[in-house]
């Protein structure tokens, strides 16, 4: 680090002027302390922050650069979009040929309408699919993040298949009265729910791979059952894929399930961030008999100034081009499994307890022997090992994500060595991490 910490000089000013000196939470430290690294730019696998200081970067924008920063081909489609227009509050070619890619891609979806944000995305596909079903309540999943709508900003009540409880100020409990929160991975609760309420439920919205309580899979039983009682119960099966979707394949973590449950598919589907390649982009698709209940055809309103940005488009369509390319996600999973295994490895050298997962360019882990199945479990990490591991990564030029529930990234970009460099740098933290 510089005499001048820049880092802490915008931090201050800003902190005068925008709550808590961040535009998102997660990005204000306030998990593990410190302060946050301001970036100034970014290419390929890095980014340097204020003070000149590169980093390897495992967030990538939090999912959206799978093919690193900087892109060639996404930039230059970038800068020949933005020579025709930002902005035209009318239809263009691009959002056709976008929401064409989408759809072949993602078999279990006829029809999409694009927005500007996964939170968008989620809320309206909540909205959709009550209007579709004409029925009030909601599934949802303790740990599972659907961005911040008020009916989704719910935490578990008390005892099984109980509604949720609001977890933000400013959402009266009234609004989540129709939330129905339980325990990821519990069969049980899931039963209990809909067989309390089946025929009153409109939606179950589920994260397929968790990854706002770090990276944590729902078992595959869970979710053929999540199917089973959908269909049984006339419910949509709604898969939350704004992080999951071409991160962890090409056809989204649907695909992953659909090999090994056969005949499997979601009815509808929220995606965001590789979708847009790291411009404001989000989508929500499902079933042509579904999606006509959407205005302007049918009567469930949702509509955005914004939506089908021609740049944002661009950008989407190019990272889409580049990501279809035979061998990219063999490629970069095994990119991806290198890293955790690493990890692992180095652990295990230092008598340090840590198991992880992956799945195509997303990867988490824990300090755990073993892998948690749901955020009760998440929630008995130990904070302070964690934020030692990761300030010491981050002294040592390796950017985590600043908080011990989220996912991390690996891009296209990394390379071997960058993955060698950032098992050494875990292995030297590890040395020091307090048992």
């Amino acid at each position: 680090m510089t005499t001048t910490d820049r880092n802490l000089q915008l931090f201050e000013r800003a902190k005068a002027l925008i709550p808590g000196g961040v535009n998102s939470p997660v990005r204000a430290f306030r998990a593990v302390g410190g302060t946050p690294r301001f970036v100034q730019r970014a290419q390929g696998a890095y980014f340097w922050d204020a003070n000149d200081q590169r980093y390897i970067d495992y967030i990538g924008s939090w999912g959206p650069m799978i093919l690193g920063h900087g892109h060639p081909a996404v930039v230059e489609a970038v800068q020949k979009a933005v020579l025709e227009g930002f902005s035209y509050g009318a239809p263009t070619e691009r959002e056709v040929e976008l929401a064409e890619a989408i759809i072949r891609l993602v078999p279990s979806i006829d029809m999409v309408r694009l927005v500007s944000s996964g939170t968008e995305a989620g809320m309206s596909a909540i909205r959709l699919a009550r209007g579709a079903t004409g029925r009030k309540k909601i599934i949802k999943f303790e740990g599972c993040y659907h961005g911040h709508a008020d009916a989704l900003l719910v935490k578990a009540g008390s005892g099984l298949a109980t509604f949720g409880n609001p977890t933000s100020a400013g959402v009266p409990p009234e609004v989540v009265q129709h939330t129905i929160v339980l325990e990821y991975n519990n069969l049980e609760q899931l039963e209990a729910a809909f067989t309390e309420h089946g025929p009153e439920v409109a939606c179950l919205m589920i994260e397929p791979i968790a990854g706002n309580m770090n990276f944590v899979r729902a078992s595959v039983p869970f979710m053929k059952r999540c199917r089973e009682l959908c269909t049984q119960h006339g419910a949509l099966l709604a898969f939350d894929e704004v992080m999951t979707g071409f991160r962890v394949a090409l056809g989204g973590a649907q695909s992953v399930y659909a090999r090994l449950i056969p005949g499997f598919e979601p009815d509808m589907t929220v995606m965001g961030k590789v979708i847009g390649g790291g411009m404001p982009l989000a989508a929500f698709g499902a079933k042509r008999a579904v999606m006509e209940q959407l205005a302007p055809l049918g009567g469930v309103y949702q509509a955005g100034t914004l939506s089908g940005n021609p740049v944002a488009t661009a950008c989407g369509l190019a990272t889409l081009k580049e990501i279809s390319k035979p061998g990219f996600y063999e490629a970069l999973s095994a990119t991806t499994r290198s890293l955790v295994e690493g990890l692992k490895g180095a652990a295990a050298a230092e008598g340090v307890a840590l198991s992880g997962d992956s799945e195509g360019g997303m990867f988490g882990f824990f300090l755990f022997d073993e892998l948690p199945q749901n955020y009760a479990k998440v929630m008995t990490t130990d904070g302070p090992r964690f934020n030692h591991l990761f300030h010491g990564l981050l002294d040592r030029g390796v950017y985590i994500a600043p908080a011990l529930y989220e996912a991390g990234f690996v891009s296209a970009a990394h390379t071997a060595q960058d993955i060698a460099d950032t098992v050494a740098a875990a292995r030297d933290v590890f040395k020091t991490l307090p048992r």
